[in-house]
């Protein structure tokens, strides 16, 4: 399920299926895109996207990569509607981040994490390509020779490794870890908008 609480301008969008790790299902994607689709037509000020339990995202539901969810465009679509968004995005990762949930985190402004959270994108081990904007976007943010050790290599790296190479931009206690996404957004929630979509558009983006 995806859960949406909007205060003012701030929007936080909650992975909530822990029981089992957040993995994503058809429908689910699907209401992220639309919620992401509705967070630009009513003008979210900024907008942290998280997930419910110790787990941010095992990527794909298993029962849905078998009938296919792996290779399907909606992954694509909620990844560049989240980069589209004029607001500041942050990705509040309360726990592991694996596989196709990767690329949607990738697609945030700003990564915050637990310390315990570990990162890692098995699509050498697992036979799927990687959505074609992921590699990319990692690289932009860890280099190429980084991106090559998480898609090519199968590097499964901790948080405190995800810091130290930028795939992070800070680490939280989970009790911390919403407190730590605002601070994040407190100026461009106080810029707006419209101001804030302005000097993202001069941004190179992946």
């Amino acid at each position: 399920m995806i859960r949406t609480a909007v205060d003012g301008g701030l929007w936080t969008v909650t992975l909530d299926r822990p029981d089992k790790a957040n993995a994503l299902t058809a429908d689910m994607l699907d209401a992220l895109a639309d919620t992401l689709a509705r967070a630009a037509g009513e003008g979210a000020a900024g907008l942290i996207l998280t997930g419910a339990g110790r787990v941010f995202s095992a990527g794909a539901d298993l029962d849905g990569v078998r009938a296919g969810l792996a290779t399907e465009p909606v992954w694509e679509v909620v990844s560049a509607r989240l980069a589209a968004l004029p607001c500041p995005t942050v990705a509040a990762l309360n726990g592991t981040l694996a596989g196709g949930a990767f690329g949607i985190a990738l697609a945030c402004d700003f990564r915050v994490a637990v310390p315990g959270a570990s990162f890692f994108y098995p699509v050498m081990k697992l036979g799927y390509l990687p959505q074609p904007s992921d590699p990319a976007r990692l690289a932009a943010l860890i280099g190429p020779a980084r991106a090559r050790r998480l898609l090519l290599a199968g590097a499964r790296i901790d948080a405190a490794t995800a810091l130290d190479w930028g795939l992070v931009d800070a680490l939280a206690d989970p009790d911390g870890l919403t407190e730590a996404a605002c601070e994040l957004l407190a100026a461009g929630l106080s810029a707006g908008p419209a101001h804030a979509g302005a000097i993202k558009a001069l941004l190179p983006r992946a």
